[in-house]
């Protein structure tokens, strides 16, 4: 084996760098530290050993008999020593080695109480020099709360915390049967963050939950929904490298804003994330924020006041990979332990993320379900959508869901069953739900240019009426066709954070926008076309009537669009185009804009009713697989009935999704009250009808027996 020396921190004193960062010798500085490049065979066996290592100690920090106890699991590391700070600002702090256990564990223990104090590790590894100080500073992975620094590669320092009793007045989990929910995919500050939500703290934990406004909790409410699923929300990078410029070996070509929105770069599993607490205009740079871990309450407010309104609450969750743009974290405290190395010991990245993590390393598996069941005890946290679900191991997964259902037994949970593979079968076996891509592409289309689908009269892919059919049912595997068990593991959906809007899906697939088409006035964009409101109305009828989980992205109820923003120190050359990536934009590209939900009312108004007759119709949620009774048209494949019925209710649901022909569709025997039409939608009658019903192009309805 040899020893060669990677310079892993470019030296950040050029103009590109802004000029609030020249000078900042704190943490962006050239260091250099030794990898080792193994002997391929030997280094294999090595880490297949690496398995052996287990503790059942409790990892971090806590505090027991006035005698603070630090442990940290680094079993391929030589030396480890613990740095103990009263500020996180300080350049240096009190430092104290620790030893190594058997199994792999390092730990220390320090007289008193050291609440409010920061910490991290500096860890050596074979091939550094053990004299050398400079090393960077680990933040602890099970720290319950992170400050944070706001600057490239993210610094951070854990904070020593005391577990206090919180007043949770009365409240705990939501407990639903899963096939009642009806999720709503948001992020925490978009949803307050413009100004025409009237919230007074913007973007934060506490002005989601501001009653009185246009925006949060109270829009929420109003709407309908039951269940929120905000995008991560455990501390993470916000900030990625600098633009046309590297760092970390890595040369950003692809983000002008430096920004990573969206929050699926996760850098602590116990911590919630301290850039929510604060109302920001735009985030400051060179500032710690964090410091005083007041987002620990912050957060338990926010479920607190969920709760009480009987909204559920899940977390988006990344357990694949770790945050990429930061130094000091698992990579530096044990790479050959908790990551997935090829055979020379380079990350795996199946995530495109920069590094996967090993979650079948018995530790790493342990820290998982840790934290999950930490979040449920400690946040009253209902479920979990897992980010890239198929590359944590099948042994994890199991693991997940039996420990989590002891804690409680209706806990949710959902993941995208791709990443490594694609396996929405495989985790339906393991009583997980998996979003449904099939139905995504299959009637909306995977893409608006050459990929649309159902609702446009169009057969993507493999889609064709009798996989209409199977998507109504819930995707079931029983008609050879689907993915699913149970149709509550079928999580239904058109939108979410990823890819362009369902609106703004509609307004190009529709070919009444151009996509490289400056767009100067977003307020008469986002106003639907007639063919738009049809369309978007079509799509809304399928999804919030079929059997299985429905989930909304924010602002698909009144068609948002995302048009880039001008921001004038960006080099962005779709500026004022329409975004199908807005991860990194904290702007009003991603802000819900509650104007925008005024000028397509109408649309809200259709989302609210389809809402309230699901809530009110168990029928939509509960039928039986051969309570469902299809009709062919003989005019158009593009024509699709059904009676369904569920105890003593009765309903047809009719679509036309044929772009061309008015359809007639016979009626089963009986009197007919049409609650929803091309116009309307909720539990109101608006007419009655017998023997049969016309349907203009592009339009369905749904009809209760009288």
């Amino acid at each position: 084996m040899k020893n060669v020396s990677i310079i892993i921190l470019a030296l950040l004193s050029i103009v590109l760098i802004p000029q609030s960062l020249q000078g900042e010798k704190l943490y962006l500085k050239e260091t250099t530290y030794t990898h080792v490049i193994p002997d391929t065979a030997e280094y294999q066996i090595q880490i297949k050993e690496l398995d052996r290592f287990y503790s059942n100690k409790k990892l971090g920090s806590s505090v027991e008999y006035g005698i603070t106890i630090f442990r940290l699991f680094a079993p391929t590391a030589v030396k480890v020593n613990l740095c103990l700070f009263k500020k996180p600002e300080e350049k240096t702090g009190e430092e104290y080695p620790l030893k190594m256990d058997k199994d792999g564990v390092w730990e220390t223990a320090i007289d008193g109480e050291l609440y409010g104090k920061f910490y991290g590790y500096k860890v050596y590894h074979k091939g550094d020099d053990l004299n050398k100080s400079d090393k960077p500073i680990c933040i602890d992975p099970y720290a319950k709360a992170v400050a944070s620094y706001t600057s490239y590669m993210n610094p951070r320092r854990a904070i020593i915390t005391k577990d206090e009793e919180y007043n949770w007045e009365g409240t705990n989990w939501v407990q639903r049967d899963w096939r009642d929910l009806i999720i709503y995919e948001m992020h925490a500050r978009d949803m307050t963050a413009h100004k025409s939500s009237g919230v007074k703290n913007r973007g934060s934990y506490s002005g989601l939950t501001e009653h009185g406004n246009k925006g949060g909790i109270d829009y929420i409410k109003a709407l309908g929904v039951n269940t929120v699923e905000l995008l991560p929300l455990q501390e993470f990078g916000n900030i990625e490298i600098p633009y046309a410029d590297s760092l970390a070996g890595r040369f950003n070509t692809w983000n002008p804003y430096e920004r990573n929105h969206w929050g699926y770069m996760t850098s602590n599993f116990f911590a919630p994330s301290a850039y929510y607490k604060e109302s920001w205009s735009k985030l400051k740079w060179n500032k710690w924020i964090g410091r005083d871990a007041s987002q620990v309450n912050a957060f338990k407010d926010m479920v607190k006041a969920f709760h009480k309104e009987g909204i559920g609450v899940i977390m988006d969750v990344v357990y694949n990979h770790l945050s990429e743009y930061e130094i000091g974290n698992l990579k530096e405290i044990d790479k050959e332990y908790y990551f997935r190395l090829d055979a020379r010991g380079n990350f795996i990245a199946e995530s495109y993320c920069g590094n996967d993590l090993k979650t079948e390393r018995p530790m790493m598996r342990r820290m998982i379900i840790e934290s999950i069941l930490y979040w449920m005890k400690e946040y009253h946290i209902d479920g979990f959508r897992f980010d890239l679900g198929k590359l944590l191991d099948w042994g994890t997964i199991e693991e997940i869901i039996r420990e989590a259902r002891k804690v409680n037994p209706d806990v949710f949970f959902t993941c995208e069953p791709w990443g490594g593979g694609y396996d929405p079968a495989g985790f339906s076996a393991r009583g997980w739900s998996a979003w449904n891509d099939q139905i995504r592409n299959g009637i909306k289309g995977e893409n608006p240019f050459n990929g649309l689908g159902w609702i446009f009269g169009k057969w993507y892919g493999n889609n064709s009426p009798q996989r209409i059919r199977s998507y109504v049912n819930g995707t079931l595997r029983r008609d050879s066709l689907g993915l699913f068990e149970r149709k509550e593991h079928s999580l239904n959906y058109l939108e979410s954070h990823d890819g362009y809007t369902f609106g703004d899906f509609i307004r190009i697939g529709s070919g009444e926008v151009d996509p490289e088409k400056i767009i100067k006035d977003v307020d008469k964009n986002v106003r639907l076309t007639p063919q738009q409101m049809k369309l978007n109305k079509l799509g809304a009828l399928f999804l919030l009537t079929s059997q299985g989980i429905p989930m909304i992205h924010s602002g698909q109820e009144f068609a948002r669009t995302k048009v880039i923003q001008p921001v004038s120190n960006i080099k962005d050359k779709d500026k004022g185009k329409i975004d199908h990536n807005s991860y990194n934009k904290d702007n009003e590209t991603n802000y819900i804009n509650y104007k925008h939900a005024k000028i397509n009312q109408d649309l809200l108004n259709y989302y609210k009713g389809l809402i309230d007759v699901r809530k009110k119709y168990s029928a939509f949620r509960y039928a039986e697989y051969d309570s469902v009774k299809f009709y062919n048209h003989p005019k158009s494949t593009f024509g699709v009935s059904y009676l369904v019925t569920f105890h003593n209710q009765a309903f047809v649901v009719l679509f036309n999704a044929d772009p061309v022909e008015e359809l007639e569709f016979p009626l089963p025997p009986g009197t007919w009250e049409v609650i929803v039409d091309k116009n309307a939608a909720g539990l109101e009658k608006i007419y009655e009808i017998e023997n049969k019903i016309k349907l203009e192009r592009t339009t369905g309805a749904v009809l209760r027996l009288k």
